[in-house]
């Protein structure tokens, strides 16, 4: 099947708005707190978060399996909360992809078909086409048991997509893969959105996946959305020190802010332009971005801690007036513990933050 026709065959044109949205299991126990969100027309939304930060919970209710204590979930701008699950348009992919073991993998995928009471031919086009899209062409007459894992989730896939769904709504469903397998299927699930154009919600707790696979992302903590934006947004900006830990930083500087200079413990540091006023900030610096040798501003002494080889570089710790900094360095350069460097923090990487609550 062709990029085209996979697009006309599959896409049906939806947005999805979630508008303070809420879930309480119990008093005191609350899973989401007015979380507001827009997933645009054919877009890939990731929602990003450490496990139990309530991104399953969200999902659910989108889906209509789990009624919000409060807020509204709308599609199209009209709200679906009295819409039975079966008829909102919105198919769910889990992490376990809980195929019928009975039945062929072409059954698996016609079952929602015969549910809705199609004719026995446009059930075969259909689910011959829904398994060419996940690249099972003419998987039909095996069965779970004769595939892979990876082959199942395709096919978990393919009878997600072959209902025409005004939303998928993907669970974690690569995270039971190894780490190969599960960077083929990213691959897969980004190409097969662009190709058929469906609003989907893609629920993950992998920093990687997240990037790989999303238009854009939705960081989700403790029930509450922290930030949105690209995937180079919370690499390059992150909204507080949470999200930029979550993202791999663990370069902080506190400091006191006057002007475009931060006092710090290691010394003055030049920073970029921010709206942040003068007073107390957070400065950080990913470890990538930390340059070996003097550079004009930013410069500081530093000796190596130690080094570990992590492929294609290094990953070095090193101590600057007696803070410890995260490094890694370019690829084949060779530093060693106890070894005196000067390293520079480039100010257009610096990133000023709020200073973090007591």
């Amino acid at each position: 099947m062709t990029c085209h026709s996979a697009t006309r065959y599959f896409a049906t044109m939806t947005t999805l708005t979630l508008e303070n949205l809420s879930k309480e299991y119990a008093p005191g126990v609350t899973a989401v707190t007015n979380l507001n969100l827009t997933v645009q027309d054919g877009e890939l939304m990731a929602l990003l978060g450490p496990s139990g930060c309530g991104k399953t919970t969200t999902l659910r209710m989108v889906a209509g399996l789990l009624p919000p204590t409060a807020g509204d979930v709308l599609f199209d701008g009209r709200s679906v909360l009295n819409v039975p699950p079966e008829k909102r348009g919105a198919v769910m992919v889990f992490q376990e992809h809980a195929l019928f073991p009975f039945m062929s993998v072409g059954d698996n995928v016609a079952y929602g078909l015969k549910m809705r009471k199609l004719g026995r031919e446009e059930i075969r086009q259909r689910v011959a086409e829904a398994l060419t899209a996940v690249q099972l062409p003419n998987f039909q007459d095996r069965w779970p048991d004769q595939l892979s894992g990876g082959q199942r989730q395709r096919v978990a896939l393919a009878r997600a997509l072959v209902v025409r769904p005004r939303l998928l709504l993907l669970d974690e469903p690569l995270s039971n893969l190894d780490r190969g397998l599960r960077e083929e299927l990213r691959q897969m699930v980004r190409q097969l959105q662009q190709d058929t154009g469906i609003t989907t919600l893609f629920i993950t707790h992998d920093q990687a996946e997240a990037v790989a696979v999303a238009d854009r992302i939705g960081v989700m903590m403790d029930g509450r959305i922290r930030q949105i934006g690209r995937p180079r947004d919370f690499y390059e900006h992150p909204a507080d020190a949470q999200v930029a830990r979550f993202f791999g930083t663990d370069n902080f500087l506190p400091g006191v802010k006057q002007g475009q200079t931060v006092a710090t413990p290691i010394g003055p540091v030049e920073i970029p332009a921010t709206p942040l006023p003068d007073g107390p900030v957070l400065l950080t610096v990913r470890p990538e971005a930390i340059e070996l040798g003097a550079n004009g501003h930013n410069n500081f002494p530093a000796q190596v801690q130690s080094c570990t080889f992590r492929v294609p570089a290094q990953e070095c710790q090193v101590n600057v007036n007696g803070v410890n900094l995260h490094l890694i360095p370019p690829p084949y350069t060779n530093l060693r513990a106890d070894k005196e460097i000067l390293i520079h923090l480039p100010r257009e990487r610096i990133c000023v933050l709020p200073p973090e609550e007591a």
